[in-house]
């Protein structure tokens, strides 16, 4: 199954399904970007809108991407907004919107399906406006170590998707190499006490 099959397949029980890695995503990404300002986003990876909700909140102008249609069908039905665009798209592609578009970029548990960090980094760069932002926030690489994966539960048992694994020099060196530089990067654990793996990291950067 393609990573494209398994997402239209996991859309109808992605917001029902327990998921730690999802719920403190969206604990994470609204406790950092609370902190900044912004005008115009570019979402890629919305999956079922379940931040979009929250940035179309903040920002005057939302372009939501995703490559399943099913996970766009669930978010446009949940976020029913004038602010927000949603358009399916392959995000290593060529981006379709016009440069210095944007104020932030998101990318939210998604890298891991992307193989070349180089070529979204760029894409994002092009699109920002000077002093724009790049919002990561992803599974953390030592869970990868561990083996840990996305995955979700169905009738006929667990079904696992094929990932890359990021490391954390590999994201900063990246986003480095592609005109950014480094404002934050956090590592967030199910318990607040740092006595376990962290299950995710996140970054900011700046144009």
């Amino acid at each position: 199954m393609s990573i494209e099959e398994a997402y239209n397949d996991w859309s109808s029980i992605y917001d029902q399904n327990q998921n730690k890695t999802r719920d403190l995503d969206k604990a994470v990404t609204e406790d950092i970007l609370s902190k900044y300002q912004f005008e115009t986003v570019l979402e890629m990876g919305c999956g079922t809108g379940k931040n979009t909700v929250w940035l179309v909140s903040q920002a005057n102008q939302v372009f939501s991407f995703d490559f399943s249609e099913g996970m766009l069908t669930i978010a446009k039905d949940k976020v029913q907004s004038e602010n927000v665009q949603f358009q399916k798209a392959d995000l290593t592609k060529e981006w379709s919107v016009q440069n210095e578009i944007a104020d932030l970029v998101t990318f939210n548990l998604v890298l891991e399906h992307v193989e070349d960090l180089g070529f979204v980094f760029s894409q994002a760069y092009q699109k920002l406006r000077k002093g724009g932002k790049l919002f990561i926030c992803e599974l953390h690489p030592f869970k990868q170590y561990q083996g840990s994966k996305a995955k979700y539960e169905t009738e006929m048992g667990i079904q696992t998707l094929d990932v890359f694994v990021h490391h954390t020099s590999e994201f900063v060196r990246e986003a480095m190499e592609n005109g950014f530089r480094l404002l934050e990067l956090k590592e967030w654990f199910d318990q607040d006490n740092g006595l376990e793996i962290p299950r995710l990291i996140s970054f900011v950067f700046e144009k």
